[in-house]
């Protein structure tokens, strides 16, 4: 049994969306041989994270399922502490970083793969809090079906479980190392109304991320293709295509990422700034790693945060039940599933799921990698923060019963 993440960063109400999640974990353990560890981290005032909690306290226990719901005191907590064994420079700037005062995209998922490699997990699925599922026959369509299928599979063993392939021969052996889709619903931005009340402004607004010299046929092309994700069509069968990604087709709200993209390139932390969270996607593009892109696609709509009246899931979708099977932590200390095996952090401590001496224990260990032309996650996030490449020295936080031994290489690195 393999661990996963299936993780929700959110700063705004969404207990739908963590009922619904829930039940994407549930579906994820019943129907492949994985541990789930449901991350929720949460950013938003103390009466929504309090929402949040009790609607993960209802969810009945089930010993594969993990819930952990961290606040950003919590989140600070664990950087704090994994910062300062790395022996970072500028510990604080790298804080900074990791968790800055402004919204960043980029750098709530990087904290989310942090947390996924402390708990051994091999891949991180990411859903965004204003959206749902699609349904097919009165049943919820997860995109971690297809996620869990191919990801970490060599791409020549992922074939059977796609619907066709682009694959190039040079790339048959390497790991299939992302699958996403897309959303259906609201643009991915809350301009809609701009287009509603004047298109020619918002063809003007949108269009001022094409490239300079574009030729006003093809910015009109690319405005109309911009944020609008799948369409409106419903899904009513299965497709999916393995090759080198169409990432402009897949979305961070509906993603999956094979832990050796993540743990090797953090995302960059930019503030107030969309789009930066979707760095990894070119890369693993450009390095030329095999992919997945099917049509499982989210629903997409907006909260009262992002700037609308109040909304709900789109009735087509359905309501979250709630009699999802997941463990459930009190608000205040996570709850882990085996004593076993734990990383010490003083007053919290964060499981390895792994047994000792298997490749992959803990991420927050931290010190570098020994595998040629490999370096900690932590060490290249440092390189934000430092002159030079940090190489930290001081004993790393697992203290016990952890594996120091280093991942296997992939058959071909982007980053050796």
């Amino acid at each position: 049994m393999r661990a996963i993440c299936l993780t929700l960063p959110t700063n705004r109400p969404c207990a739908a969306t963590i009922a619904a999640l829930a039940e994407e974990a549930a579906y994820a353990a019943d129907h492949f041989d994985v541990e789930v560890h449901l991350l929720v981290l949460d950013s938003c005032d103390e009466p929504t994270y309090a929402e949040h909690a009790a609607v993960l306290r209802q969810l009945t226990p089930r010993p594969d399922i993990v819930v952990h719901h961290l606040d950003e005191a919590r989140q600070r907590d664990f950087l704090q502490r994994v910062i300062e064994r790395s022996g970072a420079a500028k510990p604080d700037l790298l804080l900074d970083l990791m968790l800055p005062t402004d919204v960043s995209y980029g750098a709530c998922t990087n904290r989310a793969f942090l947390i996924a490699s402390a708990l051994g997990c091999t891949s991180v699925h990411r859903r965004d809090s204003d959206s749902s599922y699609q349904r097919l026959d009165g049943e919820p369509v997860y995109p971690i079906h297809h996620e869990l299928l191919s990801l970490g599979k060599r791409a020549v063993d992922a074939l059977p479980d796609v619907t066709r392939t682009r694959l190039d021969p040079a790339d048959v052996y390497k790991p299939v190392a992302m699958v996403g889709a897309s959303f259906v619903g609201e643009l991915s931005v809350d301009i809609g109304e701009i287009r509603e009340l004047d298109p020619e402004i918002y063809y003007e607004v949108v269009g001022l991320w094409a490239e300079a010299g574009t030729p006003a046929e093809e910015r009109r092309e690319l405005v109309d293709d911009s944020f609008v994700g799948a369409g409106t069509d419903p899904f009513t069968h299965d497709e999916s295509t393995l090759g080198t990604p169409d990432i402009w087709r897949v979305d961070m709200c509906n993603i999956g990422l094979d832990h050796q993209v993540y743990e090797r390139v953090p995302l960059p932390p930019a503030t107030s700034t969309i789009g930066s969270d979707y760095f990894l996607l070119h890369l693993v593009r450009d390095a030329t790693l095999p992919g997945v892109v099917h049509n499982r696609h989210i629903v997409n709509y907006y909260t009262p945060s992002a700037g609308r009246a109040p909304a709900s899931p789109p009735t087509s979708c359905g309501s979250p039940s709630s009699s999802c099977r997941c463990s459930t932590s009190t608000p205040s200390t996570p709850r882990w599933s085996r004593p076993a095996e734990r990383c010490s952090t003083n007053s919290t401590t964060y499981a390895s799921t792994r047994s000792p001496g298997s490749p992959g224990a803990a991420w927050a260990r931290t010190a570098p990698r020994t595998s040629a032309g490999s370096t900690s996650w932590t060490a290249v996030t440092a390189n934000w923060a430092a002159d030079t490449p940090s190489s930290p020295t001081t004993s790393p936080p697992c203290v016990s019963g952890c594996s120091t031994r280093p991942r296997p290489t992939w058959r071909t690195s982007p980053c050796s």
